[in-house]
């Protein structure tokens, strides 16, 4: 009799584990591809679709990490100020320069702050921290319609979880975001050109004209 109650019940459970498996099977089938990556907002799941479809989704990957890999994506700020320093700037100009050579890419800029202060105070300073990059780069000739929005998270993503002042925690983030619609690239789903574009310039050979400009600029480095 026990033996019995015992093959009943592994029946009963197995029966049900099959009957869920089944269940997250079937609808994880019925979803869109993308669809992973709702938010929570309406239509999120079709336009993670079409992106990915379109293949936007990957070049914007690929862009992305070539953006963290060339160049620093993050500037630091003093204690409750969202003024650039010399070092910021250095690195913002740095991005500036890559930005320009991709006149097809849209970037966003987040901003956050440390633990000290209120949440809303902290709010309102990490986007004043991020509206000074997005300035910084409109200065250098950036269009403001590439620069898609400006973000705060203020104190909730902090890289270094302390209550007290802590630098690295004070600091913006550029990331890219996506594509510019109205480009013709864009627009035709040439994606992939816009990246190959840019490897195929750095094999080009160096010019003598341009090599001797360089030398020139070292040598008037070395010698003060």
């Amino acid at each position: 009799m026990n033996m019995f109650k015992k093959t009943f019940t592994f029946i009963i459970l197995t029966s049900v584990a099959a009957c869920g498996s089944q269940q997250l099977i079937t609808s994880n089938f019925n979803k869109p591809i993308g669809s992973e990556l709702d938010e929570g907002r309406f239509g999120n799941p079709t336009m993670n679709n079409m992106l990915i479809h379109s293949g936007q989704k990957s070049a914007t990957f690929d862009l992305a990490q070539r953006f963290d890999s060339e160049v620093i994506p993050t500037v630091n700020f003093a204690f409750n100020s969202a003024k650039l320093d010399g070092a910021a700037q250095a690195t913002l100009q740095q991005q500036a320069t890559w930005i320009r050579q991709f006149p097809e890419v849209r970037f966003r800029v987040y901003g956050h702050t440390d633990l000290v202060g209120g949440n809303r105070f902290n709010k309102r300073l990490g986007l004043r921290r991020a509206q000074s990059v997005v300035n910084f780069f409109i200065s250098q000739g950036i269009g403001r319609d590439r620069l898609e929005a400006v973000a705060s998270f203020g104190e909730e993503q902090p890289i270094v979880f302390t209550q007290t002042e802590e630098r690295q925690n004070r600091r913006t983030v550029t990331q890219v975001s996506g594509f510019v619609e109205k480009n013709r690239q864009v627009l035709n789903g040439k994606y992939g050109e816009i990246i190959a574009r840019e490897y195929i310039k750095s094999a080009e050979p160096v010019t003598e004209s341009a090599g001797a400009a360089a030398a020139t600029a070292l040598n008037a480095i070395a010698g003060g």
